[in-house]
């Protein structure tokens, strides 16, 4: 992350995003597949499986492939590339990454309790979660916040404003924070 400062000097907190170029390598049609989506491979990868090596052909080799949903295929053909220059400054888009995973905790960092107090009697119980309830059932009923693994979850956040793009960097500059541990994959859409 970084700032940069508006026309009235007021600095705006931005992402910097490294968007590079993605190649549209399949089209599945609604009267073949069911529905409408557009496959879209990025990276440049090494090495490649021959089978799909085979089904790319000569449009390269990527590290990663993905289907997204599109309203109509015919507005997309193989070998188009979709780059940062799709989006306008003032735009709205939608971000989906995979939030920083934390490992394993304990109910006061992972669900917000706030623990016992330090005094009369509770002994090493100050970050405990306390009771779960009556014994009658004899099992713990789902969805009980307890501890455990937190983080690592597919999370997406809405409403980021394109701040600034520049295609000779391939960089998308995004008001805000976006999920995920720097270098981790992301996925923009308009709004």
């Amino acid at each position: 992350m970084t700032r940069q400062f508006a026309a009235d000097g007021k600095q705006i907190p931005v992402t910097v995003v490294e968007a590079t170029p993605c190649v549209v390598v399949a089209l599945r049609s609604k009267d073949k597949n069911g529905y409408e989506a557009v496959q879209l491979g990025s990276g440049a990868g090494k090495r490649t499986a021959k089978s799909v090596a085979g089904q790319f052909k000569d449009l390269g080799k990527f590290t990663a492939v993905h289907e997204f949903r599109v309203e109509a295929v015919k507005d997309y053909q193989l070998g188009q590339k979709l780059d940062v220059t799709q989006f306008v400054v003032g735009d709205k888009v939608k971000v989906v990454g995979v939030s920083k995973g934390k490992g394993f905790q304990g109910v006061v960092k992972r669900h917000g309790f706030h623990g016992s107090p330090a005094s009369h009697g509770h002994k090493d119980q100050l970050r405990m979660p306390g009771s779960i309830g009556a014994g009658g059932v004899q099992r713990v009923f789902k969805g009980l916040r307890m501890a455990g693994r937190m983080g690592a979850d597919k999370t997406s956040v809405l409403n980021l404003e394109v701040v600034a793009i520049k295609p000779e960097l391939n960089q998308i500059w995004l008001k805000g924070a976006v999920p995920g541990a720097i270098r981790s994959k992301l996925f923009i859409e308009s709004l």
